[in-house]
């Protein structure tokens, strides 16, 4: 995660303030732990995530919907295990 923008992921960190309290609970574990350890892959497939509108996201982390693209359902899965 070394070679990813500093200020970048400060954005990512910024877009990650979301609207739910449900979904803000979860994302602020994700940022407290599993986040540091993301890959550039993993990085580019949360920020996809971003583009879901609140209710779309918390429906995915929630588990009552699913997505297809495997690499974010991936960091679904880490979202969902918080």
């Amino acid at each position: 995660m070394s070679a990813y923008d500093p200020i970048e992921l400060k954005r990512i960190r910024w877009r990650s303030r979301r609207g739910l309290l449900e979904l803000d609970l979860v994302l602020e574990k994700f940022f407290a732990g599993p986040f540091d350890q993301l890959t550039p892959v993993e990085i580019e497939a949360y920020r996809r995530l971003l583009d879901l509108p609140d209710t779309d996201f918390l429906d995915v982390v929630s588990g009552k919907a699913d997505l297809d693209d495997p690499e974010e359902m991936a960091i679904v899965a880490i979202l969902r295990s918080l």
